[in-house]
């Protein structure tokens, strides 16, 4: 197995696209996506994480999409619509929520396609070069996509197949900006798909389904500290022994499409390719589960035969077994850090600072976890004494930077925080709640990210060499 190369020393910051500002409700690739970007410059960061950018379905969850391929009718940016003349003013203006710092999916959902379709109605965009041409590029998944969502909505398929060129069109306009400036973009990808997906009907094979294709065990994660349920997720599990039959195609398909989309890629539940936790279908939490042996380094042969020479992070939270440890290393894939938790018990704990090594990432917490401000608001007394001494600071009110700055100054070769901790935002802010409704709203208001936090993350990126 070839060795990955480390990560140069760097800093980045999380932000999902959904979380950006908009006047339509929710984040897309239009202006306050190139002024974050702009930020991202001004502060010296050298990447921008996201979160998957797939179209979501029941529950909001950019873990649980209707494709592992297709991108998120929602982020098309109405704005650039209108500058096409594919759009008027008028025809989106109007309410889009009442609450600018939260999305409101139901509203989204009953305005957003009626107004692509205008869009649509008005394009000349099928059967010119250009179309062809992306119809032919991503001829593998595109179709069958398409006719999934015809069946579930009231669009026909080319409606379909328009709002993913223009998702595409608008993502690599924003990409090569980015780029421009010197920064990459962090891809996440989620390790198991949704039954509910383009994914299972063009390829029931692949997965573990009964004959009236409904999975026979799902995904998920047992008990743990964070809950005595363990989490029920329900995705499907992967015919592992089926895949490599063909040395795992559809993996190499998949993620040759996401190089292109993003710089790194980092593998959601990394773990689950060592040894997933396998749930009888129909169990009302986690608790019935077994581990089972995943394909490991067959798998990540395959992976990295497609990766091109793009790098990958492995989200290896949960349980990690010696195993998990050994392949990770093997492959040379930086493991993650997430610091909030870390002052609970004494210096030993390994996400502390000073146990970091080289080869890895740095976070407060992901998407998941709550801001620092929220978490050390409410946790035990003890912690936040600990979390003082440890930092070398006075006061509760200081922790958030002063974990950021921890971070940076460690020898992990990415740190990497999300604008929430940098802002001083609690659990107003937070993102998601695992194994609960109602997430995925937060978002940031527009001038928050302002020059003056900037320079002040920048001299971070300058103080500790990143």
């Amino acid at each position: 197995m070839k060795k990955q190369k480390p990560i140069a020393r760097s800093a980045g910051i999380l932000l999902p696209v959904a979380s950006l500002p908009s006047p339509y409700g929710i984040g897309a690739f239009g202006k306050a996506a190139y002024e974050f970007v702009d930020f991202l410059h001004q502060a010296g960061q050298k990447y921008w994480q996201v979160l998957p950018l797939g179209p979501t379905s029941y529950g909001d969850s950019p873990y649980q999409s209707f494709s592992a391929f297709a991108g998120n009718p929602y982020f098309i940016d109405l704005d650039v619509l209108i500058e096409e003349g594919l759009l008027k003013k008028s025809e989106v203006a109007g309410d889009w929520g009442d609450d600018p710092v939260y999305i409101d999916y139901g509203l989204l959902y009953k305005k957003r396609y009626k107004v692509l379709k205008k869009a649509f109605k008005r394009s000349k965009l099928e059967g010119t070069p250009e179309y062809k041409a992306f119809c032919t590029e991503h001829k593998f998944w595109l179709e069958g996509y398409c006719s999934f969502m015809a069946n579930k909505e009231d669009y026909p398929p080319v409606f379909w197949a328009f709002c993913q060129y223009h998702f595409f069109k608008q993502w690599k306009k924003l990409k090569d900006y980015t780029n421009n400036l010197g920064i990459e973009i962090i891809g996440d990808i989620p390790i198991y798909v949704a039954l509910d997906s383009a994914d299972i009907m063009d390829h029931p094979d692949l997965f573990l389904l009964d004959e009236k294709g409904e999975p026979v065990n799902v995904a998920g994660v047992p008990p743990d500290m964070f809950s005595e349920d363990g989490q029920l997720w329900g995705n499907p599990l992967y015919d592992w022994d089926k895949m490599e039959q063909d040395d795992f195609d559809w993996w190499k398909k998949r993620m040759n499409h996401s190089i292109k989309l993003f710089d790194i890629i980092r593998i959601d539940h990394f773990i689950g390719i060592i040894h997933y936790f396998s749930i009888p279908a129909g169990s009302t939490s986690a608790k019935p589960g077994v581990w089972m042996p995943g394909p490991g380094e067959k798998l990540i042969n395959a992976i990295n035969s497609a990766m091109d020479g793009k790098k990958i992070i492995a989200e290896d939270l949960g349980e990690v077994s010696a195993a998990v440890i050994r392949l990770r290393d093997k492959a040379g894939y930086p493991g993650m850090k997430p610091m909030i938790y870390a002052f609970s018990t004494d210096g030993t704990h390994t996400y502390l600072p000073s146990s970091f090594v080289k080869n890895m990432v740095v976070y407060a917490g992901t998407h998941d976890n709550e801001p620092i401000a929220g978490y050390f608001g409410r946790c035990k007394r003890k912690e936040r004494q600990f979390a003082r001494k440890y930092l070398n600071i006075k006061k509760n009110s200081e922790i958030p930077w002063a974990i950021i700055r921890a971070g940076y100054a460690s020898c992990a070769d990415v740190a990497v925080f999300q604008i929430q901790d940098y802002l001083g935002l609690g659990d107003e802010a937070r993102i998601n709640i695992p194994s609960t409704l109602g997430n995925w709203r937060w978002r940031l208001k527009s001038g928050q990210a302002d020059e003056v936090l900037a320079a002040r993350i920048k001299d971070l990126c300058v103080t500790y060499g990143r």
